[in-house]
């Protein structure tokens, strides 16, 4: 008799339909439904009242998760997130910690609900468990939900999930990442569903079973009673809330709440004129050894008041950089939900129904069994999520209102460190593992409006926090010599993106080297792309500084500042690698800031004087990137404008033009769309909203091309491309070939095919 795999029959087709999916439920597992009568004859006093009590029991979920857990990953970083969802899984009530999660965890109760309901069966008093991403609840196996069904009367009423990472569940790799696997066998083990709490109890054969797994099997088990905790309280303030209102009526308000979510998004969709946006990004590398690009591209179709978004061309799984189907709709989540729902309530469950998916079984963002998967969440959902903004972004920039939510590409992806060793410092010495949650300080894209957020934090976590230094240096056996904002790493614009950030850690309190691994994306090829001719964030950058003057600094009372002081043997890491840091060496990485909005030649010079006297930019950038020119801390106008015009030759001599533009026109009528283009009255075509050229119309305008080397982007660009793959990479460069504004900028593969010259973002 041949098994299914676990997951592989639910997802990968076509979505969940959860009045199909209650059809199927065994008469043995009652639910608890209302008619949409009920729905509708709330009164709306009674509506705000309980919805923002259910908004409240997940936030003291929350709370109780972060008391309880031991783990820096939840109580410092907030990386983690909890649900309320109906009687089918739909979500009601998410929190706004991790929002790539929510696109996970109703996949886990559908799957549970589907193959659990009669053999162990769904029971008052049970919570169920799972790490395996092809099921759902998380992206990837440190991804860890417990769930429990919320029963009243004897009805399955309602289910509440707590989820968070955890620092290792074993595998080959330190933290379970294994830079070189090629499948899921060589990282943590994936667990379907199981039965953790049974009739109020804990399974203490399956608690010893889940921790026995790990490295650091104290905080797993921590972490386990943690979030069964924090189930407990959703479910006793849910009893409550259907004690004081009636079960019908909290029912119908949690059904409200998506129905209300869907409408409210499907209102703000037919507002937006229809078309198509596509976006393709890159992972540089997908395991240890490989020099190769990755590609994810997505095409995103607005149709009335519905999205559909299209996957297909996506490359094939490979290495490490998959995630599943769960990851990939939590990609498109982590995009949407600020982006398009900033101004509605998060009731997932009603959102979801304005999307559909259309995607290939066995690519990078929707991984077959049995794909490795480790670097899931933190490099190609995390990437789908990217390319998903950016077509939201060209979609809703055509708005003066809605393009108050426009913001270029946040911070890349993750760039995982994981470290682990030996503490010597106390009486007996003791193993530790800690992940470097450093990169959390991630810089924020640049608006239409406004600079990105410097070290703002990570798009797909809003409450997310970088962990106090004074607590990790007394948690783990290292010393941090900086955590500091980087000039520079910012994307230049006319509104800049903001600064990422480098943290430098020596071995302190160990005697013998400590374990490293690096996960990581965004050195060869930018992944924080700018918009509208705004040029990409900097790239990433880890390097070990080897034979170090570390310890002849700290005799002299010295505290270096840069690596250049510490050692002329500076090894950088690949984007996937094992490797170790020993006594006396110094780990420096460098995370990736925000991409730019608008040419940068058009930014305010007052602007650039300032970020230049804040040390947010470098002279050097100030006046090859930004031409801006600033003498004892004034801006020198004549001067700048002369730069500035030196520029813009420089962009003519080094481009070239294929066609012919249209003449000038008056582009005072026409109707934005971006920050650079405007789509003229009738028939009128596609024109430069700067100087009013005619450049064509919604199926081709002409453009000035420029091809260079990447650090023609200017000083951001700190790694070179060659030391990790072997794919030419080049700095593309589109103006408009009149007034030689920049419309498009970006650190891209030589072969990548980009919609400039073929404007799609027209009906």
């Amino acid at each position: 008799m041949t098994m299914p795999i676990p997951g592989s029959e639910v997802f990968s087709s076509r979505p969940v339909d959860p009045d199909e999916l209650a059809r199927t439920l065994p008469p043995s597992l009652p639910v608890h439904t209302v008619t949409q009568e009920q729905v509708d004859a709330l009164d709306p006093l009674t509506y705000e009242v309980v919805r923002h009590r259910l908004w409240s029991v997940t936030d003291e979920m929350g709370e109780a998760l972060k008391r309880m857990s031991g783990s820096p990953i939840v109580t410092d970083a907030n990386d983690f997130d909890f649900a309320i969802s109906d009687e089918l899984g739909q979500e009601v009530q998410v929190g706004l910690y991790n929002t790539m999660l929510v696109g996970a965890v109703d996949l886990a109760i559908y799957w549970t609900l589907r193959h659990r309901s009669t053999n162990p069966g769904i029971e008052p008093g049970d919570m169920f468990l799972c790490n395996d991403p092809w099921v759902g609840g998380g992206l990837h196996q440190n991804d860890v939900i417990v769930y429990q069904p919320v029963f009243h009367d004897g009805k399955l009423f309602a289910w509440t999930s707590a989820i968070a990472h955890q620092p290792d569940l074993g595998g080959v790799g330190l933290g379970s990442f294994s830079p070189a696997a090629q499948d899921v066998f060589s990282e943590s083990l994936p667990t379907p569903p199981v039965k953790v709490v049974r009739g109020g109890v804990l399974q203490r054969d399956v608690a010893d079973l889940w921790v026995r797994r790990s490295r650091v099997p104290m905080l797993i088990g921590l972490d386990l009673r943690a979030k069964i905790g924090a189930n407990n309280v959703g479910a006793e303030r849910l009893h409550a809330l259907i004690e004081q209102y009636g079960a019908d009526t909290v029912k119908a308000v949690m059904k409200r709440m998506m129905n209300d979510a869907e409408a409210r998004l499907r209102t703000k969709l037919r507002a937006l004129p229809d078309g198509s946006w596509s976006a393709t990004g890159y992972q540089d590398q997908s395991h240890e050894g490989d020099r190769g690009l990755h590609k994810i591209t997505v095409t995103t179709i607005k149709r009335g008041d519905h999205l559909t978004f299209d996957f297909t061309g996506t490359d094939p799984q490979a290495g490490v950089i998959n995630c599943t189907y769960a990851g990939m709709r939590g990609g498109v989540m982590l995009a949407l939900l600020p982006i398009l729902a900033n101004d509605i309530p998060w009731s997932a469950g009603g959102l979801m129904r304005c999307f559909d998916l259309v995607t290939e079984e066995g690519t990078l963002n929707n991984a077959t069994f049995p794909a490795a998967v480790s670097r899931g969440p933190i490099g190609p959902a995390w990437l789908t999520g990217s390319l998903i903004a950016e077509c939201l972004s060209q979609m809703l920039d055509r708005d003066l209102e809605l393009g108050k939510n426009v913001q270029a590409t946040c911070c890349g992806t993750w760039d995982t460190a994981v470290i682990a060793g030996l503490d010597e410092r106390g009486e007996v010495p003791a193993p530790f593992l800690s992940i470097i949650m450093e990169p959390m300080a991630g810089g924020y894209g640049a608006r239409p409006h406004a600079d990105g957020i410097d070290t703002g934090g990570l798009f797909c976590i809003p409450m997310g926090r970088v962990p106090d230094v004074e607590m990790t240096e007394f948690l783990y056996p290292v010393l941090t010599l900086w955590r500091r904002e980087v000039p520079d790493s910012g994307g230049p614009g006319r509104h800049r993106g903001g600064l990422g950030a480098s943290l430098a850690i020596t071995p302190h309190g160990t005697s013998i080297p400590m374990g490293l691994v690096l996960a990581s994306a965004g050195k060869a090829v930018a992944q924080n792309a700018g918009l509208s001719g705004g040029y990409p964030g900097n790239s990433g950058l880890d390097v070990v500084a080897r034979q170090s003057r570390i310890a002849e600094l700290f005799a002299a009372g010295k505290l270096p500042t840069s690596l250049e002081e510490i050692s002329d043997t500076l090894e950088p890491g690949q984007n996937y690698a094992t490797s170790y840091l020993a006594p006396g060496e110094v780990f420096a990485m460098t995370w990736q800031g925000g991409g730019g909005y608008g040419d940068p030649l058009t930014r305010d010079p007052g602007a650039v004087a300032r970020d230049l006297a804040e040390e947010k930019i470098t002279e050097a950038a100030a006046r090859s990137v930004y031409g801006v020119v600033v003498t004892d801390g004034v801006v020198d106008e004549a001067a700048t404008a002369a730069e500035r015009e030196r520029l813009r030759g420089q962009r003519r001599e080094r481009s070239h033009v294929e066609g012919t533009t249209r003449g000038r026109a008056d582009v005072s009528a026409g109707r934005r769309i971006d920050d650079n283009l405007v789509e003229l009255p009738g028939d009128g075509g596609i024109a430069c909203r700067h100087c009013g050229e005619v450049l064509g119309d919604a199926a081709r305008i002409t453009v000035a091309h420029h091809e260079g080397p990447p650090t023609e982007a200017g000083p951001q660009i700190i790694a070179d491309a060659a030391d990790y793959v072997d794919v030419p990479v080049v700095f593309r460069q589109y103006c408009c070939p009149s007034c030689w504004t920049a419309l498009y900028s970006a650190v891209v593969p030589a072969d990548h095919a980009d919609t400039v010259a073929t404007v799609g973002r027209v009906a």
